[in-house]
């Protein structure tokens, strides 16, 4: 009769344990694998700055970007408007997908294909539907041109393409943001 309040506890356990585990939709391949920064570079600045590979490196630019705990996390007391960046382009039609978790005052960017979207947080410039210091989720879906960006389910915005291939980049301006589960449909 002991073991019975045991099983439950270890079932109960593993329910739980199993449930918090992120699987990668079908159709979908990760751009962060929430272990390291492989598959990103720093932005070149400038005509004759070069990009430098962060493959392997847990984090860039003096820990502005880092690696914790599965989560790529822009450090607000690390001072610096800094920019990462896909080394893989992304072009033609395709769907981004991720998780964020904004502090109060984020106003940090994603730049792709000549368009720039604000992930801002707390007072008067809050963009729709964000919410501060909970996760939240970014769908961006770009289609013929185009990109509808899409926050816990409600369009925060449309914006035309002004290119048609580049990087998918994360700037870090104002303020602290967490990103996981960071997935672009394959093939592109």
């Amino acid at each position: 009769m002991r073991l019975l309040p045991c099983v439950a506890f270890l079932f109960t356990a593993g329910f739980v344990v199993a449930a918090d585990d992120f699987k990668v939709e079908s159709g979908y391949k990760l751009i962060f694998n929430g272990k390291n920064l492989d598959g990103w570079q720093t932005k070149a600045a400038g005509k004759d700055g070069k990009a430098e590979a962060l493959q392997g490196k847990t984090e860039a630019f003096d820990g502005r970007f880092k690696v914790a705990d599965g989560e790529l996390v822009i450090d607000p007391k690390v001072k610096g408007d800094k920019y990462i960046e896909t080394v893989m382009p992304v072009s033609g039609d395709f769907t981004i997908r991720f998780d964020f978790k904004p502090a109060e005052g984020c106003n940090n960017d994603m730049l792709f294909l000549g368009m720039k979207f604000d992930i801002k947080a707390g007072g008067k410039d809050n963009v729709k539907g964000v919410k501060v210091g909970e996760w939240n989720k970014m769908e961006i879906v770009v289609k013929g041109g185009s990109a509808d960006f899409i926050i816990n389910g409600e369009k925060a915005g449309t914006q035309k393409a002004k290119g048609d291939k580049g990087a998918f980049t994360l700037r870090a301006e104002f303020g602290g943001i967490s990103y996981k589960n960071l997935r672009i449909t394959e093939g592109k």
